[in-house]
């Protein structure tokens, strides 16, 4: 692997720039992803925010929904936040029913879990894999994870008004996922955990 890995970062919906930034900041060459030839070199990928259907719908409309399962499949590390981790999970609760998503991660996510967007909120959380700091957290319609299979590795939950603890960030092989929007923030600690994963898994 070069010095500077090539990370793609789908760009038909999303934080696309704000992705971008905090990848470069991490010693990343970034390009934006919007049709199968843009897949061609890359070392990773990240799928931003958004609204999961309309992504969903984009992907089949460009003709990437295939080609980048396929790089998933043969074992592509991905990073998805928000939107995007509902297009990793292996089973959406609350989604259309012609939604489709990668199923890189078993796990079961809720759309819409932590309410609309006049309920996004921002939390400080406790993310052991990314130093001992709290790491700033930006909610947004998110979603969160109500099932993980035995492979999943939990990276970090957040206690719910109601009590429960919710978990919002997960990775399981070379696929990470978080509820949260880290690219909203000035703190590239997420981002930086993915492009280890994206040389460990070169």
């Amino acid at each position: 692997m070069s010095a500077r890995p090539l990370i793609g970062v789908l760009a038909l919906q999303g934080d696309v720039r704000e992705h971008a930034r905090a990848l470069a900041a991490n010693g990343a060459d970034v390009r934006e992803v919007r049709i199968p030839e843009d897949l061609l070199g890359v070392q990773g990928m990240v799928l931003p925010g958004g609204e999961s259907t309309t992504m969903s719908k984009l992907l089949h409309f460009q003709g990437l929904f295939e080609p980048l399962q396929e790089r998933l499949d043969s074992g592509l590390p991905v990073y998805g936040s928000c939107a995007g981790m509902i297009l990793l999970a292996s089973e959406i609760l609350d989604g259309r029913v012609d939604q489709t998503s990668f199923s890189r991660i078993d796990m079961s996510v809720r759309r819409n879990a932590f309410g609309s967007q006049v309920d996004s909120f921002e939390s400080d959380l406790d993310m052991p894999v990314c130093g001992d700091m709290p790491m700033p957290a930006v909610f947004i319609r998110a979603p969160w994870v109500e099932r993980i299979g035995d492979g999943v590795t939990v990276l970090a939950r957040i206690s719910t008004a109601a009590g429960a603890d919710r978990i919002v960030a997960v990775e399981q092989g070379p696929a990470m996922a978080t509820s949260f929007h880290p690219e909203l923030t000035a703190d590239v600690r997420v981002h930086g955990h993915f492009m280890t994963i994206v040389r460990r898994h070169a």
